[in-house]
């Protein structure tokens, strides 16, 4: 399953990381819808709101189907059915939906059938692996290269920041039904957990029956994304084929910090070293992003895009080529030590 993520990029950077190419292939940024509602966070949980992007002809009929938006919706799907007059009162969870049954349940098909495909955007998202001590954390997320420790500036053509992961979705629009503002919710698909992060995803067989782990279906490349998004073109049939386990991810261990959704620092994904008598410690650089989260909760909720906390340069210092995708995510935090990305062996 997938219940904690982290989207830790600016509003306006978070535009320039979905650059993508229309049909005439033109290069274009999607359109933030109210974008002021958005709040970056590093550990965002069911219920919250994230960033999504979705087809623009969703909200204008007559626009091109294969251009894009970002909207800020919350986890956890509303159906446009549900009857109540509270959406907390839903009887059960929709943060997740299991790509086996999505075209069976009630709760999803109707929107699925509709075309209402999102892709819900991350830093990358948490795991826990159950163990005899208790839960260990995981941060999983794509490769990354030694471009994503520089986002480069504003009017550079390609974004040169940290590869967002992008994980498909289902979403639907709620109207309360005494009237009021449309509610926009989606839910996460998920897919069988792929051999690399399988053994943090075991369950264990209750009562007779095979409970396999659930991780979340990660569309790889434009391409993937843009037959997802764009309904009128592909047909559902053919989109829930893009829906399959991926290899193209990284993982390493976190502190148990991110366990309590309260904690929302660069300390909650930062890379530990398993068995150490300490974890990592905090440098000038990490302590410079923490005090910026302290200010900001403390200041005006009106904070410019320049300060909003996300991975720039401004922590980094020398970066290396040679690099691997967890010692970028610890130039990111100012973090020294090199406990290497682990991928699991076949």
């Amino acid at each position: 399953m997938c219940g904690r993520t982290a989207c830790s990029l600016g509003a306006e950077n978070l535009r320039r990381a979905c650059a993508y190419r229309d049909r005439g292939g033109r290069r274009r940024q999607p359109e933030w819808i109210q974008a002021e509602r958005y709040r970056p966070s590093y550990n965002k949980g069911p219920q919250s709101s994230g960033p999504v992007l979705l087809s623009r002809r969703h909200l204008q009929q007559d626009a091109d189907s294969s251009e894009r938006v970002l909207m800020d919706m919350r986890w956890g799907l509303v159906p446009s059915w549900f009857k109540k007059d509270d959406p907390s009162k839903m009887p059960f969870n929709t943060s997740n939906c299991r790509s086996d049954t999505m075209l069976k349940k009630s709760s999803y098909k109707g929107a699925l059938l509709k075309g209402k495909r999102c892709v819900v955007l991350a830093d990358g998202f948490y795991e826990w692996q159950q163990h005899s001590g208790g839960k260990q954390p995981y941060f999983i997320y794509f490769p990354q290269t030694k471009d994503a420790v520089d986002e480069g500036k504003e009017g550079d053509e390609e974004w040169r920041g940290w590869r967002l992961l992008t994980m498909a979705g289902i979403f639907d629009c709620w109207e309360p039904p005494a009237g009021g503002e449309m509610l926009y919710t989606y839910t996460i698909i998920t897919v069988d957990a792929s051999k690399d992060v399988s053994f943090i995803h075991h369950r264990q067989v209750r009562a007779g029956r095979g409970a396999a782990g659930q991780m979340p279906a990660i569309l790889d490349g434009d391409e993937a994304i843009r037959k997802w998004l764009d309904f009128a073109e592909v047909p559902t049939q053919e989109a829930v084929k893009l829906i399959q386990p991926t290899e193209n991810i990284v993982f390493h261990p976190v502190s148990t910090f991110v366990n309590s959704v309260r904690n929302n620092t660069p300390e909650c994904l930062a890379p530990i070293e398993l068995g150490a008598k300490k974890e990592i410690k905090a440098t000038p650089s990490n302590k410079v992003m923490l005090g910026w989260l302290k200010n900001s909760q403390e200041g005006s909720p009106q904070k410019k895009e320049n300060d909003l906390p996300r991975w720039t340069s401004q922590f980094i210092h020398s970066p290396s080529p040679k690099k691997t995708s967890a010692n970028i995510l610890q130039q990111w935090l100012g973090q020294e030590g090199e406990p290497a990305a682990k991928k699991r062996k076949a």
